[in-house]
């Protein structure tokens, strides 16, 4: 099932990055000039004029607002005996920093608050396998799309038959991440009135090993995760119909220069840097292929 899900990803990113520019999977590097002949187009540079991104670099780093608990997208591990926040999420995070010349430094919170922290000036961007709604974009300024998922449920291996259509879950109990997408999809599909919401995915999952919900409502990659690392739980297609632009980041309303730059850094990502990275990803969660 691993290994399908990543062949489907790879078709995925294919067809929504097609129209995207092309750039090493290192640090972006300079644009080069009109003159110069270039194999192929790389991230331009951070502009110099005064703005967030003069402020950014003035201070030496860029600070990122994610929710830790959404591997392969964010989460974490330890490294040489340190507990460190990494994903996928976070190595395009760092791809920004390194762009602007700064260092990257996270901070870690509950899904459902950053975007207001984010208004409040706590961190410069948000990247948390978020998607860009209309009513987020009220508050927010978002980059271009940077990875398409699709919308799933994890459910216990023991009920992989029960529960495999939308309409089997109708009336059920089920969870979602408070604030998420899924917390739309899930209240849809079992009515809102059944859905448990929780700050954790982890501890929705919880809830979903002790029998008190029957499926936990979740990206594809991020149930593929929890599916390979329990035994007990299967990731199911049951035919969710979502349309979205895509995961994005996040920049305070206002903050033009710096969403446009990250975006040049996400529009500089081919497919393939696009699955590098995400494969970098699943193997750190125990993802298998």
């Amino acid at each position: 099932m691993k290994k399908i899900l990543l062949v489907v990803l790879s078709l995925a990113m294919v067809l929504s990055l097609a129209a995207c520019g092309s750039s090493s999977s290192s640090a972006p590097a300079p644009a080069s000039s009109a003159a110069e002949a270039s194999p192929a187009p790389e991230a331009p540079a951070a502009p110099e004029e005064a703005g967030r991104l003069a402020e950014i670099k003035a201070a030496g780093k860029i600070i990122l607002g994610t929710s830790a608990d959404y591997p392969p997208f964010e989460f974490h591990t330890e490294i040489n005996g340190v507990d460190t926040i990494v994903g996928f999420d976070v190595s395009l995070a760092q791809k920004v920093a390194d762009g602007l010349g700064v260092e990257l430094e996270i901070v870690d919170m509950s899904f459902d608050n950053l975007l207001i922290s984010l208004n409040k000036g706590d961190f410069d961007f948000v990247m948390a396998s978020l998607s860009n709604t209309p009513e987020r974009a009220k508050a927010v300024d978002f980059s271009t799309p940077y990875f398409h998922g699709a919308q799933v449920v994890v459910v216990r291996a023991a009920d992989a038959e029960k529960y495999a259509t939308k309409e089997s879950l109708a009336g059920c109990q089920v969870a979602a991440q408070k604030g998420s997408i899924q917390e739309g999809v899930a209240g849809g599909i079992a009515g809102p009135e059944n859905v448990v919401l929780l700050s954790k995915v982890g501890d929705e999952i919880a809830e979903l090993k002790a029998g008190k919900v029957e499926a936990v409502f979740l990206d594809n990659m991020m149930a593929a995760g929890f599916a390979a690392a329990h035994d007990d739980l299967v990731m199911l297609d049951i035919g969710i119909e979502y349309e979205s632009d895509g995961n994005v980041a996040a920049v305070k309303k206002g903050d033009t220069d710096l969403a446009d730059y990250i975006s040049s850094i996400f529009d500089g990502l081919t497919p393939d840097d696009i699955n590098a990275l995400m494969g970098e990803a699943q193997a750190l969660a125990g993802i298998e292929e």
